[in-house]
């Protein structure tokens, strides 16, 4: 058996350090904000928003949003532009979902319903 240094150990450990987290960790929403992932089950690549206002879903979540983690005091709204008019999902305050349904759909998120349908 090959015997292995202490040094070496040492050198492995700093560099496994550097190494960013897996894209596929999860990372919980924190308090006041919903998260979005691009996979089911709260996986692949993350965006969260925290009211006030309307943000665009970025980080690849936009059209794209397979699960999500609500953790926003009040109710938020998904948003999604039409060719026609826009449409929007209630999203409550501790609201999960680990398949979303709305995946294909949302846009963005705003904490008022921006004059949209409800879809």
């Amino acid at each position: 058996m090959k015997r292995t240094s202490a040094f070496t150990l040492t050198l492995l450990a700093a560099a496994a350090a550097l190494v960013p987290a897996a894209t596929g960790a999860r990372a919980a929403a924190g308090p006041g904000q919903v998260c979005f992932w691009t996979e089911p089950g709260q996986h692949g690549q993350a965006w969260c928003y925290a009211p006030p206002g309307y943000a665009e879903a970025e980080n690849g979540t936009q059209r794209h949003a397979y699960s999500f983690d609500s953790r926003v005091g009040d109710s938020v709204y998904a948003i999604s532009y039409t060719t026609s008019n826009c449409l929007y999902r209630e999203i409550r305050r501790d609201d999960y979902s680990e398949n979303w349904e709305w995946a294909q759909k949302i846009d963005g998120v705003s904490d008022n319903k921006m004059g949209c349908e409800q879809g």
